[in-house]
């Protein structure tokens, strides 16, 4: 049984952010039915523990079909710029009071309010407006984006999914639903938070690549290795730090105090010559065991060659035998797991129909109609 056993959800289909955040309530035992356009291709990546029924919301009957899951339904989570499910006639006016007990997730970049809200918008831009993407990058250089994890999937999908299991607590004690507004720039914003605090504080220059944690101290940084791999180095604190210049057989007396700025870019020439003189596996063989905070820098396609992630079991094997990160986090008696595969578009529609009290009769009409398949 998982954490979110007994919970069910209607996923309207979208990519990216939305999928994801179902796809953790799926892992951890929530009955994810996702709404697919009749008629579309192959189903998103992120669809894993996932039912799929095809519905055609174009039709008035399509509609009402949505509605009536999600009268039994728990959860409602939908991807589209404001109004669109108010034009499809889903909006959370209709839908929540057919259920006041549903929680009505929306998930976007920009949020339901605001200027910019009826505009298009990817992962890039909502963390750039958030100042996330501001700090992102080395000195002198353009702000490098962090593909597109940051803002849809840690910003939104992540913390949708937060918002999501806060009012299912909350319920507990109002018997109530409620509205949740997750925007992904409200979430890079968020996840900025201690850098927010540092700047605030006079601990944060404003100038990438300047600061203790942007590639400006030789202490935490990447480096490559005579091999072409690279290690990453987090040294900070002074006995890390010391255990980091014992394995790089480095002596501290000749070396300038770890904390003085000014001798940090000389001392990054000197750790870079230094790396480079070892292969990243053999940097990985004196630093391993030590809190020197050295760990060397794994490819997607190796990551599962690791010994300490082949002992946590980080990655799983898909049906088709190809690897993929596991649930998280890791629950001591309700743990996530993977329960279903990837469904094809439509696969479980009269199932979940029939679950949710539609007749077989009725159902077989919407399919003779097209409004379903």
């Amino acid at each position: 049984m998982g954490a979110l056993s007994g919970i069910k959800v209607i996923e309207m289909a979208g990519l990216a952010p939305a999928p994801y955040c179902g796809m953790i309530l799926a892992d951890f035992g929530a009955d994810v039915v996702r709404i697919d356009r009749l008629g579309a291709g192959s189903m998103d990546t992120l669809a894993r523990g996932k039912r799929s029924i095809a519905v055609n919301l174009k039709d008035p009957k399509g509609v009402e079909t949505v509605l009536r899951l999600a009268e039994k339904a728990d959860v409602l989570l939908e991807p589209y710029r404001p109004g669109v499910m108010e034009r499809l006639g889903l909006g959370p006016d209709v839908a929540c009071a057919r259920n006041p007990r549903l929680i009505y997730a929306r998930l976007t970049g920009w949020g339901q309010s605001g200027s910019y809200a009826p505009m298009a918008g990817h992962d890039i831009n909502y963390i750039a407006i958030s100042g996330a993407l501001s700090v992102i990058g080395r000195k002198g250089d353009k702000p490098i984006p962090p593909i597109n994890m940051l803002g849809d999937f840690a910003g939104g999908g992540m913390l949708c999914a937060l918002g999501i299991a806060m009012a299912l607590v909350e319920r507990f004690q109002s018997g109530k639903g409620q509205i949740i507004d997750a925007a992904m720039v409200d979430g890079a914003a968020h996840l900025a938070s201690f850098i927010y605090k540092f700047r605030n504080n006079g601990m944060w220059k404003d100038e990438r690549g300047t600061n203790l944690l942007d590639t400006a101290a030789h202490f935490y940084d990447t480096y490559e290795t005579k091999d072409g791999g690279f290690v990453s180095v987090g040294a900070i604190e002074p006995q890390f730090y010391a255990a980091l210049l014992q394995g790089m057989g480095l002596d501290p007396a000749g070396l300038p105090h770890q904390m003085d700025q000014s001798q940090w870019p000389a001392m990054k020439e000197k750790f870079a010559a230094v790396f480079k003189t070892k292969t990243r596996d053999e940097w990985s063989a004196i630093f391993d065991g030590t809190d020197a905070c050295v760990a060397p820098v794994l490819g997607l396609g190796e990551v599962h060659e690791h010994a300490h992630n082949r002992e946590r079991h980080l990655l799983v094997a898909d049906p088709a035998g190809k690897l993929e990160p596991a649930p998280a986090p890791r629950l001591s008696r309700t743990p996530g797991s993977v329960r279903r595969p990837i469904p094809s578009v439509g696969q479980h529609t009269d199932e979940v129909l029939d679950e949710y009290g539609f007749a077989a009769a009725e159902v077989a009409g919407l399919r003779e109609a097209g409004v379903v398949g």
